[in-house]
């Protein structure tokens, strides 16, 4: 197809985000809600938001530092614990507030070690969200010292997903920020309530980006050290594939995480990828290099709504193509952070 000079889209929604708290939180809100109506805000602060109350509070402080003018509403999430009540799961449910709770592997990313340390402990809860149709967002990565990092994804499927659908079938899932072909296949090909968000820098580059600039030459490039971990080319190309398919149980997740500048360029680096800045602009690109701009739309506007079951959201977004420049980095409360790609071109920019 003839590649356009302008995109017009439905006002597309994230439904993966990380926004911390307080004024780091204020500063980079601003970046997500000049392009999305909405998004699941993740819940793994300090300490984590485990209960309806905190979420409430939580939302309460996000929407004070929405700056004026601005239309966004956050979606709040619960963080699920070896310990979470099938009280607090419909307390969540009747909030209206509340639209999934997250189940972090116990030190699988930032912020995870207050998480689940064996899912059949959360079985009370887990029944609980299934007859209140609340749905479960899971970083799928298991976390055995013992297993390869770029392999965790796939052993999470085989050792911890498939017996857990077993065990609760009528379960809504989303197994977020997918990296690896064998997950693109398990979600497509699974019948039931399963989908999967994927992530701009899942969809823009391989393992080899986190090793090796533009021109080739090696360095860890800790920027874009993220988790799950970028893979091989082959399972790229595999979610791209997905994300740009028919399947509507593929959508749009950024994933974005920002850390201060200082605690990704260190010797034990935080795992995250800030990409609220050029979060849209970076998709298209994906869809442009697939040949797929047409459908950019239903994966980043209305699959996501349609499988939470919320209504689309009816304003509209205007992308055109101008080169622009990344910024090198942006204020984060106290510190600054970097943007994934800093400082390189991007051909699309939201000008509306």
């Amino acid at each position: 197809m003839n590649s356009p000079t302008t995109i017009t889209l439905t006002r597309p929604d994230d439904w993966h985000l990380h926004l911390r708290d307080g004024a780091a939180m204020a500063d980079v809100l601003p970046h997500t809600a000049r392009q999305f109506g909405r998004a699941i805000v993740m819940p793994n602060l300090r300490p984590p938001v485990t209960t309806t109350a905190q979420a409430t509070a939580y939302r309460d402080r996000i929407l004070a530092a929405l700056p004026d003018g601005m239309d966004f509403e956050p979606l709040m999430t619960l963080y699920l614990t070896d310990n979470t009540s099938a009280d607090e799961i419909r307390r969540a449910r009747a909030s209206g507030i509340v639209h999934g709770v997250k189940l972090y592997p116990a030190g699988a990313t930032t912020h995870s070690d207050a998480g689940v340390t064996d899912v059949r402990k959360c079985k009370v809860a887990l029944e609980t969200m299934q007859r209140e149709d609340l749905p479960l967002l899971i970083h799928g990565e298991v976390t055995d010292p013992e297993v390869d990092v770029f392999d965790r994804e796939v052993r999470f499927i085989d050792e911890v997903l498939l017996p857990l659908r077993r065990s609760f079938p009528g379960l809504r899932m989303v197994l977020e920020h997918i990296t690896t072909q064998d997950a693109a296949q398990y979600v497509a090909e699974t019948e039931g309530r399963i989908a999967a968000t994927i992530t701009a820098h899942h969809l823009l580059y391989s393992r080899n980006a986190i090793f090796l600039t533009p021109e080739g030459r090696a360095g860890v490039r800790p920027h874009y050290y993220c988790l799950p971990v970028l893979k091989r080319e082959r399972h790229r190309q595999a979610l791209l594939a997905a994300a740009t398919g028919e399947s509507a149980r593929f959508f749009l997740g950024t994933d974005s995480a920002p850390h201060p500048k200082g605690d990704k360029e260190n010797a034990c680096g935080c795992a995250g990828c800030f990409t609220a800045a050029s979060a849209i602009e970076m998709y298209a690109m994906a869809f442009e290099e697939a040949d797929a701009l047409d459908r950019l739309e239903d994966f980043a506007s209305f699959r996501g709504a349609d499988f939470y079951g919320l209504p689309r959201n009816t304003a509209r977004i205007t992308l055109q193509r101008r080169g622009w420049t990344v910024p090198e980095a942006l204020k984060f409360g106290d510190a600054t952070v970097v943007p994934l790609a800093a400082g390189e071109t991007l051909p699309w920019q939201m000008v509306a």
